[in-house]
């Protein structure tokens, strides 16, 4: 009889483990999976590998940052994709990767899986120019926008304001503007911008090229590094640094230039909004008070379009189907709404939802919201065309302008010599 008895307390004991487990199974659904994240040490890195654990709460899946500058990133995970090793389940993709990505199929197109789960994204929420851009090419998704940035002008009020100037509107006004309020003598500096060889000088000065109407590509497509429009638009970014930046701005990247201006050396300053949070934050920041974001100028008789920048996450089309869907339910989570609206209070400067830049609290705390969301109404994700000799280009381009800043290379025979490579490209 208690042979019986404990039989059954066993029977019991072992039918109530085995529903814990299926609990514990049904809440954590992705228990024991690890998704590995390469990602650009941009803002939001922190940020995410900050409420990784919370996806591991609510999944059960671990989550590992892999923390990477540019250059690292761009490097590491082209060789995962042509090795096929599987290092990384899940990369932060620049924009203007997109090309490079859909044609070499690196990345899952994520097409069938935004139309399966279109309601849970509220895909009408998300401004349409970031879908647009960020991950999108040729019909493909090859990586799913977390991070838009707009391109903006930063400026000091005070230093604007005592000169009796108004935040400029157009180009020429930025030019005049930054040149009248350089005072190396009180150690203040009216503009500054990357200029240091590679990726840095070639993104900014790209900005500033399509702002004065000049163009990478031409009607067709081609290359044209070395039309007049371009050419121009370089000499006005030359006497910029040589009369109104910063001693040794020509070696900045993106990091020393936001410094500059986070520290009060200038008056103005073109960058992305990511940065923007920065000159609030008074650990960071001696600007705090006299910091104004404005939208950036554009030449007279210039479409008014802003640059749109950022970053998606897409899915390494090696890892197999089952891990696929856990890095997909990652994204989902990453770019909800409520998910979105802390990554930004902890000042990821990553937005792509019309909910999130209105958000009263977000609001509050960041008076220049409303400026990226008229940004990413107007934007232009083409400036840097993104298409697979993107890369290429680029690299041509960061060391065509660079000479020019630092070893006084003419501004038409550099971009000659890079045109001329260019064309090999295509």
């Amino acid at each position: 009889m208690i042979k019986t008895s404990a039989f059954k307390l066993g029977v019991a004991a072992l039918a109530l483990a085995s529903a814990v487990a299926t609990a514990g199974a049904a809440d954590k659904p992705l228990a024991g999976t690890t998704l590995t994240i390469a990602s650009q040490n941009d803002q939001f890195a922190s940020v995410i590998a900050k409420l990784a654990p919370e996806f591991e709460e609510k999944t059960g899946a671990t989550v590992k940052v892999d923390i990477l500058d540019y250059g690292s990133l761009l490097t590491k995970t082209q060789a995962d994709f042509v090795g096929h090793t599987k290092s990384y389940d899940l990369i932060t993709m620049d924009i203007v990767w997109a090309g490079q990505y859909a044609e070499n199929g690196y990345t899952v197109d994520l097409n069938d899986l935004m139309k399966r789960d279109a309601a849970e994204l509220q895909l009408d929420d998300i401004y349409p120019a970031t879908l647009k851009y960020i991950g999108q090419y040729d019909g493909k998704q090859v990586a799913f926008p977390f991070a838009g940035y707009a391109a903006v002008l930063a400026y000091r009020k005070d230093l604007l304001d005592a000169a009796g100037l108004k935040v400029p509107e157009t180009t020429e006004d930025f030019v005049a503007a930054a040149l009248k309020l350089t005072d190396p003598s009180k150690k203040i500096y009216g503009f500054v911008a990357n200029g240091q060889k590679g990726p840095a000088v070639a993104q900014d000065w790209l900005q500033y090229n399509a702002q004065l109407g000049g163009s990478v590509l031409d009607a067709d497509g081609k290359p044209a590094l070395n039309s007049d429009a371009n050419v121009a638009s370089l000499k006005v970014y030359k006497e910029l640094f040589d009369k109104a930046a910063p001693p040794g701005a020509v070696d900045y990247d993106w990091g020393g230039r936001e410094e500059s201006f986070r520290q009060g050396l200038v008056a103005m300053m073109e960058t992305w909004s990511v940065g923007a949070p920065g000159y609030y934050d008074p650990t960071m920041s001696k600007v705090v008070d006299t910091v104004g974001i404005s939208y950036t100028p554009v030449a007279k008789g210039m479409p008014v379009k802003y640059g749109l920048g950022g970053w998606g996450m897409a899915i390494n089309a090696d890892i197999d189907k089952q891990k696929q869907e856990a890095a997909w339910t990652f994204i989902k989570w990453l770019t909800s709404p409520e998910v979105h609206k802390e990554m930004n209070m902890n000042g990821a400067g990553s937005y792509i939802r019309k909910s999130t830049l209105s958000d009263p609290d977000l609001n509050k705390k960041y008076p220049f919201l409303p400026i990226i969301a008229k940004s990413f109404d107007n934007a232009d994700g083409d400036y840097r065309p993104r298409i697979a000799q993107y890369p290429e280009i680029q690299d041509l381009l960061g060391t065509a302008v660079n000479s020019v800043l630092v070893g006084g290379a003419d501004p038409k025979a550099a971009l000659d010599e890079a045109q001329a490579q260019a064309a090999k490209l295509f």
